[in-house]
């Protein structure tokens, strides 16, 4: 909570002194009516009592960044540490273990960060106020582009994984104006499909089950430069989301299938790439050939006509990569798929093929010319490749013409040059000695 309370936290048999410095017998702790048993286990071993409510709804999240001022006490009364006496709130990365300030607290979380730091100080208590706070960066970059808020905590410890089906709740705000509220259900991966955004998609791969948390997203990872014209969102807005993840099914991990579930994966994968293939989606395609590399690649467990097939499946992914980032106009990767799988089928047609168009996008009529006419040494009547064959030439017809005139400006310019040298030479030479 932002202008959080403050709060009492007391470990097994501490002593609640900080109103008493000069008392110096110790007594045991007793809980009051409000203590709230924070341990995950429920072990009691960490109490907390709240002094002063604080505001709003939402609670931080790990990862977040966190000011507190804080006062410890030992069960004697006598003050070990105290931030307001520093005249500065301490702050730490929730979560994250380590700090860079005098009073260490080290732990995976910052109820036990403070539970810690207790057990480090024998018997006492330590005093909190949460003076702000902001929220956990979910950005691949850590640009600030992805900011969680969590208003309710998940359950458990798994969360979505690449292809998961998840069932959330989401309401979408610009300018604190409400653009959309539904319920919906996709694959993590494709999201695009069904309207959400990629920055949304790359939050969800950190929620747990149950979990509400509000997102805010920077335009980059929201609707970029081309906006929502049909809700009134523009170009390069940032917008946020409150969402639920309500449910989700893991995808299945390659790890957990025998060869026959692998196969049958991969030729799943590769029905749905070539479906968005053929509806120009090719980003969609892309991660759907990937899958299959992914689940193939290096295995071991096949043998016989299934070897065969897994085989098959690699080459047919290879080349439909390679289609794919030529559609993109992304030639060097589009290069290396084709060498991936004439690895597979050194004398594969579209392999070749594909290559040479890969060459001519990279400005590189030579090898271009020299995969064209493998392919049509292998088919003759291949009227693609003799098409390509004669644009090789035509191309390098040109480069020629171009270097040429490159060339003869050169010489001229070096020409000129030593007949400007050589005219100061004679001047020098007709110049009669004094």
């Amino acid at each position: 909570m932002t202008g959080e309370k403050k709060e009492s936290l007391h470990g097994n048999g501490s002593a609640d002194l900080s109103e008493q410095p000069d008392k110096m017998e110790v007594e045991d702790y007793v809980p009051g009516p409000s203590a709230i048993d924070v341990t995950p286990s429920k072990d009691g071993g960490v109490l907390k009592e709240i002094i002063k409510e604080g505001t709003g709804y939402e609670t931080p999240a790990s990862g977040s960044r966190m000011r507190v001022h804080y006062v410890g006490k030992l069960t004697n009364g006598e003050k070990f540490d105290s931030s307001r006496d520093r005249g500065e709130p301490f702050e730490f990365n929730l979560g994250k273990g380590k700090t860079d300030q005098q009073f260490m607290f080290v732990s995976g979380s910052v109820i036990k960060a403070w539970d810690l730091g207790v057990a480090t100080m024998k018997k006492g208590e330590i005093k909190i106020e949460v003076v702000d706070w902001t929220g956990e960066d979910l950005s691949q970059k850590k640009d600030g582009g992805i900011i969680r808020y969590q208003i309710t905590k998940g359950e458990g410890y798994a969360t979505p994984n690449d292809g998961a089906v998840v069932d959330v709740h989401l309401v979408g705000k610009y300018n604190e104006t409400v653009f959309e509220e539904r319920e919906v259900t996709f694959p993590i991966g494709e999201g695009s499909e069904y309207g959400i955004c990629e920055g949304l998609e790359r939050a969800l791969e950190k929620f747990k089950k149950g979990e509400k948390s509000r997102i805010v997203l920077k335009s980059k990872y929201a609707f970029k430069e081309l906006g929502r014209p049909e809700v009134n969102i523009p170009p390069h807005a940032d917008v946020e989301y409150v969402v639920e993840l309500k449910n989700f099914e893991k995808a299945k991990e390659g790890w957990s299938l025998d060869s026959d579930g692998k196969l049958e994966q991969a030729k799943f994968f590769k029905e749905k790439g070539t479906n968005y293939f053929k509806a120009e989606k090719y980003q969609l395609a892309l991660k759907m050939y990937k899958k299959i590399i992914t689940f193939l690649e290096h295995e071991l467990g096949f043998e016989g006509e299934k070897n065969d097939e897994r085989k098959a499946l690699l080459l047919a992914a290879h080349l439909n990569l390679a289609m794919c980032y030529l559609k993109l106009t992304e030639n060097l990767e589009a290069r290396d798929e084709c060498d991936k799988a004439l690895e597979l089928d050194p004398n594969n047609i579209k392999g070749l093929f594909r290559r040479g168009q890969a060459w001519l996008g990279m400005v590189e009529p030579e090898k271009a010319k020299a995969d064209f006419e493998m392919v049509l040494k292998l088919e003759p009547n291949n009227k693609a490749a003799a098409n390509h064959y004669s644009l090789c030439l035509v191309k390098l017809k040109e480069q020629k013409s171009r270097e040429k005139k490159i060339y003869a400006n050169m010489f001229e310019k070096f020409a000129q040059r030593d007949r400007e040298v050589g005219g100061q030479t004679m001047d020098v030479e007709e110049t009669p000695a004094s």
